[in-house]
């Protein structure tokens, strides 16, 4: 499974994942729960160091998988809070944003690398706590279930070579479209500013350069965009492969 996690719906999911042992990291709680066995199901995953947070309804419809909605919804997987060696010495996905200058569009990136399963995400760039905060509430605090970092990109490559993985930028002066490279690799993929693209240090470093083709007249895609065409085609070689990369 791309990034080890999944989720679960209710009570009996919660409860059954309880009873094996599962990895499983945190619940999210309608306030109030209407169901009387959400309270003490909350209660024993917090005695086994399940973090609990409460949702409202509306965040809980925007989040669950289910139709209805369900009022008891719980990660399982890798440990979000995992230090970045921890997270890249994982086999799939990691990204790297570089310099991107807008708090939404930084959310909006870390949203995309959580759906498609990203193993976590490294943030270089220059904002402050407010900056951070609002590209968190953007990203759907996508932070509570995969590991978000701020950190100099110097040490996230240097920590993505010791880890294994192949350094991939998403930049203008790629010559490859992505179908033409194998995505499934473990890789540390690389996505720049809105203004400046990647620094040149960092294009350096990278093993190759893919470019998305464009037929229009605007010379580039929305950040968002582009990252998810990627993320999206890892995910059809992987399935082509017969599993997950």
């Amino acid at each position: 499974m791309e990034g080890g996690r999944r989720q679960l719906a209710g009570v009996e999911e919660v409860a059954a994942a309880l009873a094996r042992g599962e990895p499983l990291r945190l619940l999210l709680v309608a306030r109030p729960p209407g169901d009387p066995r959400v309270a003490p199901l909350v209660e024993a995953a917090r005695a086994a160091g399940v973090a609990v947070h409460e949702a409202s309804a509306a965040s809980l419809r925007r989040l669950s998988k289910t139709d209805p909605p369900s009022e008891l919804l719980g990660l399982v997987g890798p440990d979000p809070g995992a230090a970045p060696a921890d997270a890249l010495a994982r086999r799939g996905a990691a990204w790297l944003l570089v310099g991107l200058a807008y708090p939404g569009n930084t959310g909006f990136a870390i949203r995309t690398a959580e759906v498609s399963g990203a193993d976590a995400v490294f943030v270089d760039n220059g904002f402050d706590h407010e900056g951070r905060r609002e590209a968190t509430r953007a990203a759907m605090r996508a932070d509570r279930y995969m590991p978000v970092f701020w950190m100099p990109s110097r040490e996230v490559l240097r920590l993505a070579r010791a880890a294994g993985r192949a350094v991939i930028a998403l930049e203008d002066v790629g010559t490859r479209p992505p179908w033409d490279v194998d995505l499934t690799v473990p890789a540390l993929f690389v996505v720049g500013g809105e203004r400046h693209g990647i620094p040149d240090d960092v294009l350096r470093a990278a093993d190759c350069a893919i470019r998305l083709p464009m037929r229009g007249f605007i010379p580039s895609y929305n950040l968002q965009a582009a990252m998810a065409a990627v993320a999206l085609e890892r995910l059809r070689q992987a399935s082509l492969r017969g599993g997950a990369a």
